[in-house]
């Protein structure tokens, strides 16, 4: 019976497993090293030490994968990039350049690696079109590096879960950690999914401050920096912060960024600030069309939109910003910026809350 899904859609659902990254590194009977970048790597027994790994039939090296005795499972640390795409392709000498030590059986390791794994071929069945290997385990180490993580048609960085007791356990500078650990994977998908440069906020000692930046294909400019205080009054991250977080707690910064524009003759922003941050909270977020305030920072007139991300508590504790050049950021009600980026700043505070995403209609 013939399958009612095609190879690539196969490959597009095998890929929402998140696998590691490893180097398959062995000897051919001359001594001279193979290697090639593999994912298809699993445990299979811990008594005794057991693992497999696969192997396309038609790869240039299946020939000496088959007949090698040894191989050396090389687990990619999250710096080796580089490594793992060098040992993907096609390359004449794939070992140029990549540092090595030799190991049991004169087999190679990669140094740098996460970890080792170094085995005794056991045996080798077909599985379809590929051959499947199953090696005993005699040596190992680790180097309590970060490994290195592929899913979805790229490559991700592990890093712990960032929900469960911890939020609701810990203090609200732990929570406030973990909050941004789970909005900045969110930041890369939505920017990715909207190109447009976003930036994550957050209320620090020094008042709105951005800690995460995602250009678009189009960057706004080159002096995008993480760390970047922005003022209350007059940018959306500020205004954003102003119109959900506690008076006491953003009005000194207020105060004192109306009395400077009044010293240089500047007409006070705080004048009307009540009902303009009344009206920011009934719309759900922040839009400024045409400023020209940042033009030295961004190179000329942007527009941007801002919108709040909420605690378990329902304190704001981030906000979601987009900014573009004037003529090009779409900053309608309607728009799919701002759709996406209150649809995403919703699953956020969802999740900061520990329960489920309302579903999209």
């Amino acid at each position: 019976m013939s399958a009612s899904f095609d190879a690539r859609e196969l490959r597009q659902v095998l890929g929402a497993f998140v696998t590691g990254v490893t180097v398959i590194t062995t000897v051919d009977a001359q001594g001279r090293p193979h290697g090639l970048t593999v994912n298809s790597f699993s445990s299979v027994s811990l008594d005794p030490p057991l693992i497999l790994w696969s192997q396309s039939l038609t790869a240039p090296s299946h020939p000496v994968f088959r007949d090698a005795e040894r191989f050396a499972v090389n687990i990619l640390a999250d710096d080796q990039v580089a490594v793992s795409n060098q040992f993907a392709r096609g390359n004449a000498d794939k070992f140029a350049g990549c540092a090595t030590d030799p190991g049991l059986g004169g087999v190679p390791l990669i140094r740098g690696s996460a970890a080792w794994l170094e085995c005794k071929r056991m045996d080798a069945f077909r599985g379809g079109d590929h051959m499947v290997f199953l090696g005993q385990v005699e040596r190992i180490e680790r180097t309590g590096r970060q490994p290195l993580v592929f899913g979805g048609g790229r490559y991700l960085v592990a890093q712990p879960h960032d929900l469960g007791s911890v939020l609701t356990d810990s203090g609200p500078n732990i929570a406030r950690l973990q909050a941004v650990r789970v909005a900045t994977r969110a930041l890369v998908e939505l920017s990715d999914e909207l190109d447009e440069t976003l930036g994550l906020g957050v209320w620090g000692n020094h008042g709105p401050t951005i800690v995460r930046w995602e250009e678009s294909r189009q960057p706004v400019s080159d002096n995008l920096r993480t760390g970047l205080v922005l003022p209350v009054l007059t940018s959306a991250t500020g205004l954003a912060f102003a119109a959900w977080l506690p008076q006491e707690l953003t009005g000194p910064f207020i105060a004192a960024e109306a009395a400077s524009r009044s010293e240089a003759n500047q007409v006070p922003d705080s004048d009307g600030l009540a009902q303009r941050l009344a009206a920011i909270r009934g719309q759900g977020y922040v839009r400024l069309v045409g400023i020209d305030d940042f033009s030295e920072l961004y190179g000329g007139s942007i527009s941007a939109l801002s919108v709040p991300v909420f605690d378990p508590d329902g304190a704001m504790v981030l906000a979601l910003t987009a900014i573009g050049a004037s003529d090009r950021l779409d900053t309608s009600e309607a728009g799919k910026v701002l759709g996406g980026m209150r649809r995403c700043a919703e699953t956020l505070t969802q999740r900061l809350r520990g329960s489920p995403a309302p579903s999209q209609p």
